[in-house]
């Protein structure tokens, strides 16, 4: 099927988005970039052009853009701007932000670090990495919540802990960590605590002195921003360390001209969404919970994470019976775009690292469907979602010999 690319207000937000009422709902994925962020950027990206390192008026233009937007930015989540360093997103960001502990850490003599089970994979490589360097990594185990306390942290927490990095919302199954307790507990401490808040920037609040996080990362095609550009915050005192060399933008930390349309549309879009935020999430709630209910009457399905400590337009469902590529294709046929769990990691023909770590067995992880909602979805969407996954479901079950083998009680049901 052919679309036009077409432009329709939908729910406050104006954004660029294809014809015939495609259903996309793989925002946890990326985002359509708002009207606002562009209209931001196009000044940019035609007209002040200039590099913001260059001494003539043209650069020192984009200079000021570039440090309006810094300003902007950091008073967004609760910093200074001296405490934000741009970048090219959510997985660079925490990259530095775990060098920069772990660096921290061993000029002290400290090579513990502490995580989760469940992080996205730009922690976890990381992670694995310094492991191989001779740091000690303990990951907390999730549950079948998909949440981890604040005590279960005290507890991990060594004499020689430098980093303690607990996702703030999990990109897969949405849950919602209680990261101002576990950033207490580190302050106390003295251990520092860096959270990856790329799904819950624009969704949840931030504010890093209140939340106690000395660092952060943020990603800006999440919240309607464009691609390729993001932050990380450091607090003020932690030497950041330089993971890109070769020139001496933001302070020396991280070479490269600076995307000055891009981070300019960032701040447009992180405003945007901030003001928005409480009505977004209660209407997009609604849509949820709508979900919930009614994938939640498919026979052997589970819900995946905690029911309420969860982003407002996140649905994660496992399916037994089923593999969760089929059952995207049929839903891609009806015009219904969704995910399996990550984006990072669709070319992988491994279950989910998320869903192993909150218990789920393989065969189950391997029936997983994410839908991500936003503001631009309509009850009209999660009604179509309604009538074709439990179609979808069927067929696929009723062409699997795996399940004709557990409903003739050959095989144990597991959901």
């Amino acid at each position: 099927m052919l679309y036009c690319y077409r432009t329709e207000w939908n729910h406050k937000r104006k954004v660029i988005n294809m014809g015939e009422r495609p259903i996309y709902l793989d925002h946890a994925a990326t985002t359509a970039l708002s009207k606002t962020a562009l209209d931001a950027m196009l000044p940019f990206l035609t007209e002040v052009y200039g590099n913001p390192s260059s001494l003539h008026t043209p650069g020192q233009k984009a200079k000021e853009a570039l440090e309006t937007a810094r300003e902007a930015l950091a008073t967004m989540i609760g910093a200074t701007p001296r405490e934000i360093t741009f970048n090219s997103g959510g997985s660079e960001g925490d990259n530095q932000a775990l060098r920069t502990a772990a660096i921290w850490g061993k000029k002290q003599g400290k090579t513990h670090i502490i995580s989760t089970a469940f992080e996205h994979h730009a922690v976890l490589h990381t992670l694995e990495q310094l492991g191989r360097e001779g740091f000690e990594i303990t990951l907390l185990d999730v549950h079948e919540s998909g949440l981890v306390s604040a005590e279960e942290v005290r507890a991990a927490i060594r004499p020689d802990t430098c980093l303690v990095s607990v996702m703030y919302a999990n990109n897969e199954i949405g849950t919602v960590q209680p990261i101002a307790e576990i950033g207490a507990v580190c302050r106390e401490k003295g251990v520092l605590f860096h959270t990856d808040a790329v799904q819950a920037a624009g969704h949840l609040p931030i504010d890093v002195k209140a939340q106690n996080v000395d660092l952060l990362t943020i990603s800006a095609h999440k919240f309607h921003g464009p691609k390729g550009v993001g932050l990380l915050y450091c607090r003020k005192g932690i030497p950041l360390a330089t993971l890109v060399e070769g020139g001496a933008q933001e302070r020396g930390k991280r070479a490269g001209t600076e995307n000055v349309a891009g981070i300019v549309g960032m701040a447009a879009a992180l405003r945007d969404a901030v003001d928005h935020m409480e009505e977004n999430a209660a209407y997009v709630g609604s849509l949820r919970d709508k979900l919930i209910e009614g994938l939640g009457k498919i026979p052997h399905c589970a819900l995946n994470g905690d029911r309420d400590a969860r982003l407002p337009g996140n649905v994660s469902f496992c399916f037994e019976g089923i593999e969760g590529e089929s059952l995207l294709l049929l839903l891609d046929m009806k015009g219904i775009y969704a995910s399996s769990g990550s984006a990072c990691t669709s070319g992988s023909l491994e279950p989910s690292h998320v869903l192993l770590a909150i218990g789920r067995p393989h065969e189950v992880a391997h029936g997983s469907l994410r839908l991500t909602l936003d503001a631009e979805n309509t009850e009209e969407d999660v009604n179509a979602v309604l009538q074709w996954v439990p179609w979808a479901v069927e067929r696929l079950r009723g062409m699997s010999p795996v399940w004709q083998k557990l409903e003739a009680g050959e095989e144990a049901f597991l959901l």
